[in-house]
């Protein structure tokens, strides 16, 4: 199907026009996606026009590329999915959903049949780049196209060969660093900037290569993997991954992702204390901004590792002091700096070549609901103020004497 789109000016309604329609038909959004997106997504076409009515399904337009987006999941296709349209359709699906396991030993000998690939979880941003209309792009987790990881991305690493011959599959990774500008985290071996991949997948089935093949066209293309600790018999795997996690802690590092290695079943992840506390510290930095599912589920986790563990007592106190710091300190920090005038927020830097790319970065976050100016610009540092509007409101409303 080629579909060309164009904009009536009036109204600024979107049309499509199809090739496949006798003479020149033009399509409205809601016929498009009422009557040939059931066709590319296999999906019941009642179904698709109740979740556009939802708002479910959007035209997305950023960066020269037209889209439909879908902002939740909608049968079998997965939130974050993008039907990117120009002289050839395509489908870029969302990266699916990780379940988390509590507890090792019964999860991972019910969930896996025989071998189970452990490989790192890093601590960064879910990113998929794909080839889409001959070029790079960058796709973050939603399915928004991020300009500074789409810029950033190709400077990392070398994918031109890769995508030359394999058009079809897209990367699946963790954009890392202590430039990281959604989730900053030092990695002694990455630095300021890095990506690991994780997963390659088809771009219409989202079917994933196995953990072995993935490993070695990686390698052949000379492009970065997350770490693969092995392959264990499933018996054997929980106490692997706990001894695993213990030492990643050890290093401040995230968790793991367990993984059949066929991937004919769907991977579970399992995190470290010192990865919930990170979160903790940072959600209660600005707590009126996240979620109270947020935070339960985090002490939860800690809750459950702790008593499959089996900790000392020493141990479950060195625990206990770190979950309780991680949430009333840097609480106690943000309400300080809000009393004397100041706003909640964090600065982010990134480095890019013009105050614009500043600035196109800052709407992309915009678009994302994120309220955010750049704050400062020199030499091509940029330092992006993200405010937390909701943590400053409620922190001003309860120091002058309102009622929670």
């Amino acid at each position: 199907m080629d579909i060309k789109i164009g904009r009536q000016n009036s109204h600024k309604t979107f049309f499509f026009k199809c090739s496949n329609c006798n003479g020149s038909y033009t399509h409205t959004l809601p016929h498009f996606i009422e009557k040939e997106l059931p066709k590319l997504v296999d999906v019941e076409p009642q179904r698709l026009k109740n979740s556009f009515r939802r708002g479910n399904l959007k035209f997305y337009d950023s960066q020269g590329i037209n889209a439909i987006q879908f902002r939740k999941k909608v049968g079998e296709i997965e939130s974050g999915t993008m039907i990117c349209l120009g002289d050839e359709i395509d489908i870029i699906r969302g990266f699916p959903k990780i379940r988390r396991t509590l507890m090792l030993s019964p999860t991972l000998k019910q969930h896996f049949t025989k071998d189970v690939a452990v490989e790192e979880k890093m601590n960064g941003y879910n990113v998929r780049i794909a080839l889409v209309n001959n070029r790079i792009v960058a796709f973050t987790r939603g399915g928004y196209i991020c300009p500074y990881t789409t810029r950033k991305a190709p400077q990392i690493m070398d994918m031109a060969d890769f995508f030359k011959e394999n058009p079809q599959l897209v990367i699946c990774g963790e954009m890392i660093g202590t430039e990281n500008p959604y989730v900053t985290h030092h990695y002694p071996e990455v630095g300021s900037l890095g990506f690991r991949i994780f997963d390659l997948r088809e771009k219409t089935s989202n079917k994933p290569m196995n953990v072995l093949d993935k490993r070695g066209t990686l390698e052949r293309y000379d492009l970065p993997s997350v770490r693969l600790f092995g392959i264990y018999d499933v018996d054997e795997v929980p106490s692997q991954v706990e001894n695993i996690v213990k030492d990643l802690n050890k290093t401040e590092r995230e968790g793991v992702v367990m993984k059949d290695p066929e991937m004919q079943l769907s991977p579970l992840k399992y995190t470290s204390s010192r990865a919930h506390a990170e979160e903790l510290e940072y959600a209660f930095s600005y707590p009126f901004d996240f979620g109270r599912q947020f935070f339960f589920s985090r002490v939860i986790r800690e809750g459950f590792q702790a008593y499959e563990t089996g900790e000392s007592c020493e141990e479950l106190k060195k625990r206990a002091q770190r979950i309780g710091e991680s949430i009333l300190y840097p609480m106690l920090a943000t309400i300080k700096n809000v009393s004397k005038d100041e706003v909640a927020g964090e600065d982010l830097t990134i480095y890019v070549d013009s105050y614009e790319e500043a600035a196109e970065f800052v709407r992309h976050l915009r678009d994302l609901g994120v309220v955010a100016t750049v704050h400062d610009f020199q030499d091509g540092k940029a330092v992006i103020r993200r405010i937390h509007q909701s943590t400053t409101d409620k922190i001003n409303n309860y120091l002058r004497g309102g009622l929670y």
